[in-house]
């Protein structure tokens, strides 16, 4: 792997949070092989490896079948699970349906999230020894810290009764690993947020460093934590740090972009917006033999998303020629009506349905199709690797897990949907994209996500944080009380003292 030219030899996906131009050089990435050694942390360089290595599950959010913002998505009221048939992927399709069960439930997504646990456990318990810079071993102490907190929140608030594990731990000792409460892991990742701060750069300056955490990050994680407990205060505490003045300028560089189109542009990695981005590459040329590991490197959002078999009738006519994809995720009449007048719309949506009905394309509908698919994500033949590997799985948009117009609306709803801040916040997602104001409350704020978020998977948490899951999804199976949560995949539970959870 190399932060621009700086090389080592294992791979990851990176996060950055700069307010840098997106022209620069930014991650590279060169497969050598994979490794982490309990006896491996002898030096400087050693411990940064250990580091990235803890970088590299943030790949969960978009890498790999099992990604979490198609799963989150096709669980949410706005789109489908789609695929290619009802069989296409059992966990995301019986998600979508709320028929999801132990044996279906994808084991990645408590796998992936706990190999990340490991990995930033590793480097705290043998960093302390590392013969190195007292200043920089602190920042990569504050880096394995927060991205520790990141995991487990994630496990936490999708899986909600998990373990607890904050040493490395042998497969044997993992028989005997009892649940922990909720309440005690949300402690431990406000703890490890916390402590993690301060010793974080304010900004990344180097280009050398690009992909590397910021106060801004952790905070913007940290005041996510707070809101999905409900401690609004606190959370309206660390957005307003990380917003600075509504439209205008903070501490961190963090600003809107002038135009809402150029958030999806594939070479404006990295941009002003961006809070939290994950990095994907082309470079590790990943083919069928290593897809969906360690290894994979490619945006796989993309070729889920896409359509199948797009065909251009015309090629006069400047309608993108869309590479082939497997159709998931379509979006369901009720957003495509939301956004149909709203300028937000061609950037989000992809309108195949009307465009087949004028003659101008031809595709092969896929499951549950509806004609429209996420345009924010839907990948063009002229951005398809031209490097070795299948064209599938070498996709290199980046993807935002944080970008500043999420933090507002955050705040926005922190603060109870009322105030003078509220609504600045409120407006100046709108004015962006030139909409006048309406009036600030939790249920603008909630529609506002709704669409300037779209497709982006943040719309089944929205739900559920403000009680709505049952309204918006009981005609699809949705069941309070049992499907607020994930059910533990059934191997995890197998002769442990792990206990599955409520109604599985």
């Amino acid at each position: 792997m190399k932060f621009k030219n700086y090389k080592f030899p294992l791979i990851a996906i990176v996060i950055l949070v700069t307010s840098l131009s997106c022209s620069k050089e930014y991650l590279e990435v060169k497969p050598e092989g994979v490794f982490l050694s309990e006896s491996y942390y002898l030096n400087e360089e050693q411990a940064y490896t250990g580091v990235v290595a803890a970088y590299d599950l943030l790949r969960k959010h978009s890498g790999g079948f099992e990604n979490m913002v198609t799963m989150m998505n096709a669980g949410s009221d706005d789109h489908y699970a789609g695929g290619g048939t009802s069989t296409d992927g059992a966990g995301i399709q019986s998600f979508s349906n709320y028929t999801l069960n132990p044996f279906e439930m994808p084991k990645s997504f408590w796998d992936d999230f706990y190999k990340g646990v490991y990995r930033s456990n590793m480097v705290i318990l043998k960093l302390p020894e590392v013969p190195m810079d007292e200043n920089l071993k602190a920042r990569f102490m504050a880096e394995a810290k927060a991205l520790r907190g990141y995991y487990n929140f994630n496990l936490v608030r999708i899986f909600e009764n998990i373990p607890l594990i904050t040493e490395p731990v042998s497969p044997a000792e993992m028989y005997n690993i009892v649940q922990a409460t909720p309440e005690e892991v949300y402690t431990q990742i406000e703890n490890d947020l916390l402590d993690a701060i301060p010793d974080l750069p304010i900004t990344i300056l180097n280009d050398k460093e690009l992909g590397r955490l910021t106060q801004g990050a952790a905070k913007a994680i940290l005041g996510k934590v707070y809101l999905e407990q409900g401690k609004n205060t606190l959370a309206a505490a660390q957005f307003a740090d990380v917003n600075g003045i509504p439209g205008g300028a903070n501490m961190y560089g963090y600003e809107l972009l002038t135009d809402f189109n150029e958030l999806w542009q594939i070479d404006m990695k990295y941009n002003s917006e961006s809070i939290l981005e994950v990095g994907h590459s082309k470079l590790a040329q990943t083919g069928w033999s290593n897809s969906y590991s360690d290894t994979d490197e490619g945006n796989l959002v993309n070729t889920m998303v896409g359509p199948r078999g797009f065909v251009d009738l015309n090629a006069n006519d400047n309608i993108p020629n869309y590479s082939s994809g497997w159709s998931f995720n379509p979006i369901l009449p009720e957003l495509y009506d939301l956004l149909k007048n709203d300028p937000r719309f061609e950037a989000t949506v992809l309108d195949l349905k009307t465009l087949s009905e004028q003659g101008k394309v031809k595709y092969s509908p896929g499951y549950q199709d509806t004609g429209y698919f996420i345009n924010k994500f839907a990948p063009t033949t002229d951005e398809e690797s031209d490097l070795l590997g299948d064209m599938w799985l070498n996709h290199r948009q980046n993807m935002y897990i944080i970008r500043l117009a999420d933090t507002y609306l955050l705040e926005a709803e922190a603060l109870g949907g009322t105030g003078v801040r509220a609504q600045a916040l409120l407006d100046a997602v709108r004015d962006r994209v030139g909409l006048p104001s309406v009036q600030v409350s939790i249920a603008t704020v909630l529609e506002e996500r709704r669409l300037e978020l779209a497709g982006e998977g943040h719309r089944w948490f929205d739900l559920r944080r403000n009680g709505l899951l049952s309204t918006k999804l009981s005609s699809r199976g949705f069941v309070s009380g049992k499907h607020d949560i994930f059910p533990i995949p059934y191997k995890e539970l197998e002769n442990t003292k792990l206990v599955q959870n409520p109604n599985y």
